[in-house]
């Protein structure tokens, strides 16, 4: 579903882009980091205490899985390589249900940042795939603060 094709010919050549070793460091990052958003949402999906708060957090989860898809396949185009994937530390398990909620809202604020850096200097072919990605991020960092919002006391 999101695999590129050299062979599409609405693509411009990536051989520019190769050079850009720091978009191509930064998708690395974000491959990993989309990783560890999902298991820790997996762990925050088991302290929630509704199956609406379950709901929205699964929701969230399986963005994640879909931007690390998507990373994947722009990493590839623009590499002519497969990502190697480091199996990085896990974050730590939130202290608590609140706690989660807070470290996931600045984690997706922190994520749009890096990703508006990378749709700035990336091929413009792939500029729709981040502004996907972007604005995803925009929405959980939403519903994180409903969330947050809702259980603080």
């Amino acid at each position: 579903m999101y695999g590129l094709s050299y062979a599409s010919p609405w693509l411009h050549s990536p051989a520019h882009y190769r050079d850009n070793e720091q978009v191509i460091q930064m998708i690395q990052e974000s491959i990993e980091g989309e990783r560890n958003d999902e298991m820790f949402y997996d762990a925050l999906i088991r302290l929630a205490p509704t199956e609406q708060q379950k709901d929205v957090i699964r929701s969230i989860r399986d963005d994640e899985r879909k931007h690390r898809q998507m990373f994947r396949s722009m990493y590839t185009y623009l590499t002519g390589q497969a990502p190697v994937v480091k199996e990085g530390e896990a974050e730590p398990l939130p202290a608590s249900y609140v706690d989660g909620i807070e470290t996931a809202l600045l984690g997706e604020l922190k994520a749009f940042e890096k990703y508006r850096k990378i749709y700035l200097q990336i091929a413009p072919e792939l500029r729709n795939w981040m502004f996907e990605i972007m604005t995803d991020e925009i929405k959980h960092a939403g519903y994180y603060n409903w969330l947050y919002a809702k259980n603080k006391k």
